[in-house]
């Protein structure tokens, strides 16, 4: 049974990680095992007609009007040892705007940009596990670089808005704790802090955890914050039209299934939005995908 959990709650962290910048976070509580790991394959998509400024919240995304990312990623987790993981995502990219045709040739902007994003590539780190008989603790440290797969364009003005990514290279540091009760309960928190190259401001990101592991089900429920420790507002002192450089804070919920469909196989499928934000769409977004252990 504890096998059959490990892979459940594997499986959500794996498929509700989509590597976009307001994404929950790869690193899970659970380790894979020495020669084990997953594989999985999902599909996300979110949008948003509201966007979050300063000093309050906009209705309609500038220029664009409305605005709809969506992203098929490959995630893959290793265990090198018991103690150890690496963990590899790839994201193909595309973001959608509906500005009118009249805008558009007027801006001379599209209303799409796609592609692959940035690789991440991460190292989990297990040094303390502690057991108690009917439940369980474990402190787990992680290294983590993304930067950018393809030569996709973030200086471009207001096209820029729509831009699949921010074109830098990000180094993370993450630390978190798990606990978990053979009943199947389980909570985790984590902080990370993010620190960017070029002009990108760097960020401290929180993510807790709540949610019940069974042998044939999984549910869990998340809040994930971001808080940037630089940068300037949209349109605010400072800004000449990059976006890039712009302070990304925001709030986030969302949900996580999944349901094993034949031994190592299953699916999970989840749901998430902003509840409050700082230069941020306010976006709503779902998920599905499969993931194979082996």
């Amino acid at each position: 049974m504890i096998k059959k959990q490990l892979l459940l709650i594997l499986a959500v962290t794996t498929l509700a990680y989509v590597n976009s910048a307001y994404s929950q976070s790869p690193i899970s509580g659970f380790m894979q095992g020495k020669g084990k790991g997953n594989i999985s394959l999902s599909y996300s998509s979110e949008k948003y007609d509201k966007v979050y400024f300063i000093p309050e919240e906009v209705d309609g995304v500038p220029v664009f009007n409305e605005v709809k990312i969506s992203s098929t990623s490959i995630y893959g987790t290793y265990g090198v040892t018991d103690q150890i993981d690496v963990i590899l995502v790839l994201p193909y990219i595309t973001a959608k705007g509906s500005a009118s045709q009249e805008v558009l040739t007027n801006l001379n902007i599209e209303n799409e940009r796609k592609g692959f994003q940035d690789v991440s590539i991460f190292v989990k780190y297990n040094p303390f596990y502690f057991d108690f008989g009917s439940s369980s603790l474990r402190l787990i440290g992680a290294l983590g670089l993304k930067t950018p797969l393809s030569n996709y364009k973030v200086e471009e003005g207001v096209q820029s808005i729509i831009a699949i990514g921010n074109r830098s290279t990000t180094i993370s540091t993450t630390g978190m704790a798990m606990f978990k009760m053979n009943s199947g309960v389980f909570a985790s928190a984590q902080l990370a802090g993010n620190f960017a190259s070029k002009e990108v401001p760097n960020s401290i990101a929180t993510e807790v955890k709540l949610g019940y592991a069974a042998s044939a089900f999984y549910v869990d429920g998340y809040l994930a914050n971001q808080k940037s420790t630089g940068g300037v507002d949209i349109f605010g002192e400072g800004f000449q039209g990059f976006f890039p450089i712009t302070k990304v804070n925001y709030t986030k919920i969302g949900l996580n299934a999944y349901v094993p469909v034949y031994e190592d196989l299953g699916i999970a499928a989840g749901a998430s939005t902003l509840v409050a934000g700082r230069n941020i769409g306010k976006a709503t977004g779902f998920y599905g995908g499969m993931v194979y252990k082996f």
